[in-house]
């Protein structure tokens, strides 16, 4: 079984002036929601702009994600300041040892060795489920919720994001050998890699139906008609698109 890859890469072709413009935006408009028609008139405004003579063309999709990470990070800062007046000082980097002490286990159970374990993280941007690199630091809500500040595969601090432990933090997923389709079920739930014209990214679905097809030099031919948790929305696919979450590998390893 191999890791699933990422396919989801930041925008930075932006140029000075047109970075500058964002920042004034965000500091005029500090509770704007960055919908899709300010950010078509601001990308259109950049298009046509002199500065971008000889460069490609802005889309609104580019724009709307700066705009939102710039506002989470700018976010993320105050609410850490704020953090610090009420919390422990948890700045420093986070290691596995220390946040496994953070989980209840049942009396007489031993704690599991996380040290081999790779995580995955559901970020609040797109809903998209992402590789996690490092847990950067850590703290607990008044409401006494843990979160973890997560810095993604293949992305800078810019894109970290503050994830809630129990709701979107979790072993990673894999994907499976061409001979495994096999055990795959009708009603399993997997990550599915879905490509659009503005982004690609890995989002739940559900197994409604498969289609056992023969096996030739190219690998497994199989195809999955999967249902999107997201939009309810199907689509048919080949195994290579479906990666599993481990609970359902370990019965898989059963059968």
């Amino acid at each position: 079984m191999e890791l699933r890859p990422r396919h989801r890469q930041p925008f930075s072709g932006f140029t000075e002036a047109e970075i500058e413009k964002m920042e004034n935006e965000l500091k005029q408009s500090e509770e704007h929601d960055f919908d899709q028609h300010f950010c078509k008139k601001l990308a259109g405004a950049f298009s046509h702009s002199k500065g971008r003579a000889g460069k490609p063309i802005v889309k609104w999709t580019e724009v709307q994600t700066w705009l939102q990470n710039r506002q989470k990070s700018c976010l993320s800062k105050y609410n850490s300041a704020e953090a610090k007046r009420k919390l422990p000082d948890v700045t420093k980097e986070c290691s596995l040892e220390e946040e496994k002490q953070r989980f209840h286990m049942p009396e007489g159970k031993k704690i599991p060795d996380l040290s081999d374990l790779q995580f995955e993280a559901r970020s609040s941007v797109d809903g998209a489920w992402y590789d996690v690199d490092t847990f950067t630091s850590h703290r607990f809500l008044e409401s006494g919720e843990p979160e973890v500040l997560v810095r993604y595969v293949g992305f800078g601090p810019e894109e970290d994001e503050w994830i809630n432990v129990r709701k979107s933090v979790r072993e990673r997923s894999v994907a499976l050998e061409n001979k495994e389709c096999i055990k795959v079920r009708v009603g399993d739930s997997a990550l599915c890699f879905q490509e659009g014209k503005d982004n690609a990214r890995y989002v739940e679905a559900r197994i409604l139906e498969i289609q056992k097809k023969f096996h030739d030099i190219r690998g497994c031919r199989c195809l999955f008609v999967i249902q999107y948790d997201h939009d309810n929305t199907q689509e048919i696919v080949n195994l290579r698109r479906l990666c599993f979450r481990p609970s359902i590998l370990r019965r898989l390893s059963q059968i």
